[in-house]
């Protein structure tokens, strides 16, 4: 499974880079805005960050103007992915750039039938909001198990980003059925490393080596 990073905080990126863990990252224009920089600065500063895809999302409702906003965009960077929603307007946009070589990331995903219309539509990856879909009375967990067997069904090449995660659980439920991607705000990755008995266990062998009076470092 790949990890990608959902924040558009540069220091938070650049840690998590350092860790060699990070695949890739995603951003939205509320998390743009949260930064409180430059869409374009932003944006071209963390594809710097990571030889994996960044996703920008158009801010455009009508297929000629995200069109537009994405040929700004993908001019960026090689590693930028275009980021649209899942409209009829955004499927037309990812047709049309898919079919010339570039990235999309079809955003807002809630339904296997919408999953679906995504695959069709040649995008790259497709982004069901699992979080989201708990938050509204819906298992997300089982959203993701149906879009995994769809693509499998029929061979589909769209790889599953799974988003709006919200705790590790959700991470592991994701990897055990699957899922392609996953990306996390910084918070969840860090989460991933910790384990009560990691931290009891590394207290004990420090408690012991202690008590040697010993040094590695000469």
């Amino acid at each position: 499974m790949k990890f990608f990073v959902d924040t558009a905080d540069i220091d938070d990126i650049k840690e998590m880079a350092a860790t060699g863990l990070l695949d890739g990252v995603t951003t939205n224009p509320s998390l743009i805005a949260k930064s409180g920089r430059d869409f374009m600065e932003v944006t071209k500063e963390i594809c710097g960050l990571t030889d994996g895809p960044v996703s920008a999302e158009v801010v455009a409702l009508d297929h000629d103007t995200m069109m537009k906003e994405a040929e700004v965009l993908r001019k960026i960077a090689d590693n930028v992915c275009i980021k649209v929603p899942l409209t009829i307007d955004g499927l037309k946009t990812c047709k049309a750039l898919t079919t010339d070589g570039t990235m999309v990331n079809v955003t807002l995903c809630f339904s296997a039938n919408q999953a679906l219309l995504a695959a069709k539509a040649g995008a790259t990856f497709v982004s069901p909001f699992v979080g989201r879909h708990d938050d509204n009375g819906f298992d997300g967990m089982e959203l993701i198990e149906d879009i995994r067997l769809i693509y499998d069904n029929y061979d589909f090449d769209t790889q599953i980003l799974v988003a709006s995660i919200r705790h590790a659980t959700h991470v592991l439920q994701s990897a055990k059925i699957g899922a392609d991607v996953a990306t996390m705000p910084p918070a969840v990755i860090k989460a991933l490393f910790k384990h009560i008995l990691t931290d009891k266990g590394i207290e004990g062998f420090m408690a012991d080596w202690a008590k040697t009076g010993q040094t590695i470092l000469r």
